[in-house]
Formats: C-alpha cells, structure tokens, sequence
C-alpha cells in the first residue's frame, strides 16, 4: 500500500488572486474555509479571472486584523477585507452558468482594484446564506460550493508535477495549477484512480479529473503568459478536447474536528481505474 503525506494546503480567498500556503486549514462543506468566499465582478456583475487578466496573479493575500490584507507586486498600497462581511448592497453575480447572491464590500477596494487592473470592477462576498450547488450530475448529499469553477476542493500529487516537469524539461512551480491539496508520495497521477480518501477522521470523494485551462499558462510570480505547460500536457493528458490534470474532490461528513494538516498521512479507500 503507499505511503500519502498531505504536503501543501492552498487557499485563494478571492477567486483569481493570488494564493495563501497554509499548514493547517478548517473544512467546511464548500471546501477550506474562506476558499473563494470573494470574487471581482465586471459591470455585468460577471467574474473574472486570469483567463481575461493575467496579472491578477500579482495581488498577494495575507492574513492581518480578523481579515485579509491584499497587497499588489506592482504597487505599494494595501488593502484590507475582513472574513465576513454582514452589510452592503445585495446582487446576484455570476460565474459560468451559476447565479450566485452575494454582497458588496466598498466602493474604496473596488476603486484600488479598478486602478490597478485598469478596468472596473467590484469585490463582492458570498454570505453564508447562499447556497450554490454543485453539478446535479455529481452531487452526493446537497453538496455546495463558494466562487470556484466547479468544486469545493482540488487535489494534485507532486509526483504528478514532477513528471511534467521531467518530461517538458521545465521546472514549473505547482501553483500554475492553483490546487487546494497537494500529497506527495506514490507514483504519477496516482490520483486519478482513486475513489475516496480519509483525512483525519474526515472522509472525501473524489469526483472526476480537472479539465485545465489557460490559467496554468501564467506564471503566477510574473503574470507572464506562454504555451507550457499546456503544450507539453496535450502529448500525454488528452482525453477527447481536454487536458486533465488532479481531481475534483467533494467533502463527506464534517464535524467541528474537521481539519487538514500538513504532514498527515492521507488513507486512501477505495482504488479503481478510471
């Protein structure tokens, strides 16, 4: 049987910014907690994300003050947004073909935002009272979701990126591929067969592989865009029009206990070829 160690846990606060490393990380049932719990929105109240600008990469969060602190590579200024906001102006936004209730933060982080992206846009939370659902297709037990594309959690093997990177020739970072989990130990892709996990005490299902896009193009240090590691991918990941690369998690039955820590040992249930 292998030996899987959990060796990163990432969370993104605000969809498309930059990510924070953690060493340990509350679950809830839409995935880490304050996982994509913010996003920015166009004059249609549509998201947005690096696939239209790339150096959204470059706002780096922290935690500071009960919140966040969003800083920018690019400029000296900050800003700050607690974890939960309880008041502003209501309004429906969307991400892909959901429809999602969420607040308003403050006219002020979407005016910082707007200069620095050079477009307007707003920062909008989503209240604990929404409830965005997952794909009927793929639903388990009323599972729901924050302003991820799909699912609460995504989950990578190192072993997976170091083959990449042993057969593109390149020394990519793992954080092109944005993951909420990453293990190491077993062999390449040795995710794609599994069914269920536990993680202390805490069991998970694992849904179907991550269709990549554009985004893992960009650096996230730089906002610089290329062909890799798409290029590379498409030789030995294709399946029909889709790169593959992780897999979609779903959490099961969470208690107050439910946590993930870095250094644990992840026990895989059930194996089964895709």
């Amino acid at each position: 049987m292998e030996n899987y160690i959990l060796s990163e846990i990432n969370i993104y606060p605000v969809k498309s910014l930059g990510g924070i490393l953690l060493n340990e990380s509350k679950i809830e049932q839409r995935g880490l907690q304050y996982d994509r719990r913010w996003v920015l929105v166009d004059e249609n109240n549509r998201f947005i994300s690096q696939r239209e600008i790339h150096k959204l990469c470059l706002f780096r969060l922290s935690f500071e003050n009960n919140g966040f602190k969003i800083t920018n590579d690019e400029y000296s200024s900050a800003i700050n947004i607690p974890f939960g906001v309880q008041s502003g102006r209501n309004a429906n936004v969307t991400v892909w073909d959901d429809t999602c209730s969420a607040i308003h933060y403050s006219a002020e982080a979407d005016k910082w935002i707007s200069d620095i992206i050079g477009s307007n846009c707003r920062l909008m939370y989503m209240p604990d009272s929404c409830k965005r659902e997952v794909n009927k297709d793929f639903v388990i037990d009323n599972d729901i979701v924050s302003f991820v594309d799909a699912f609460p959690i995504l989950i990578l093997g190192q072993s997976s990126m170091d083959n990449y990177n042993k057969i593109s020739g390149n020394n990519f970072k793992i954080n092109r591929f944005r993951p909420s989990l990453v293990f190491k130990g077993g062999e390449a892709h040795d995710e794609d067969r599994w069914k269920k996990f536990t993680l202390n005490e805490t069991e998970y299902n694992v849904i179907k592989p991550c269709s990549r896009c554009e985004i893992t193009t960009v650096e996230q240090e730089t906002g610089i865009a290329g062909k890799e590691p798409l290029a590379t991918l498409a030789k030995y990941r294709k399946q029909g029009h889709r790169i593959l690369f992780g897999m979609y998690v779903l959490t099961g039955k969470l208690n107050e206990n439910s946590i993930v820590k870095v250094g644990s040992e992840i026990e895989v249930d059930k194996e089964a070829e895709i």
